[in-house]
């Protein structure tokens, strides 16, 4: 799929929000946290993804064009705390307490871990792998890892390898 450029107006709102949020857990941490670098390159059904060492945030510019104010609200927030909780605590839980904490206490957004954004429009080819207990479908990356021998993947549920093709409950 093309890229699409993004309105100048709408990096401008993603701007606000992140600055915004940054003053806010400054002022509530008595810190003086530098602002990230944004970054519109995530690709995939991933919304976003915040870079540690980087101190950068990665936003998903399809999501972002299809769900504006919700994703402006919920994912720049998400992403800014993952930062702030490196900085503040180090390595901890991706979604733990601290990070909870963060969201809730200190930036004021509710903490949930993944958006509810539709996302048939950057859902990738997808090839059906089968387990003992059902059908599964790994993405055209996990695919080609198994092809070459690089990685298997293994059922949560029942523990088995996936097999590529079609589940039958026989």
């Amino acid at each position: 799929m093309k890229s699409q450029r993004l309105p100048i107006a709408l990096q401008q709102s993603v701007m606000r929000k992140l600055r915004e949020k940054l003053q806010q857990a400054n002022q509530r941490l008595e810190r003086n946290y530098p602002e990230p670098r944004l970054v519109y390159q995530q690709r995939g059904t991933a919304a976003g993804t915040a870079w540690l060492q980087s101190w950068e945030i990665r936003l998903n510019p399809v999501l972002l064009m299809e769900n504006q104010q919700a994703f402006i609200d919920e994912v720049v927030p998400h992403e800014l705390a993952h930062l702030l909780v490196w900085k503040h605590f180090g390595r901890v839980a991706p979604h733990g307490k601290e990070w909870k904490w963060m969201m809730e206490s200190v930036l004021e957004v509710p903490a949930r871990r993944t958006h509810q954004f539709a996302i048939a429009s950057v859902r990738c080819q997808t090839f059906p792998y089968r387990c003992r207990c059902q059908q599964h479908q790994l993405t055209l990356r996990r695919h080609n890892r198994v092809v070459r021998g690089d990685s298997e993947y293994r059922c949560l549920h029942c523990g088995d390898i996936l097999q590529a093709g079609e589940f039958t409950n026989a």
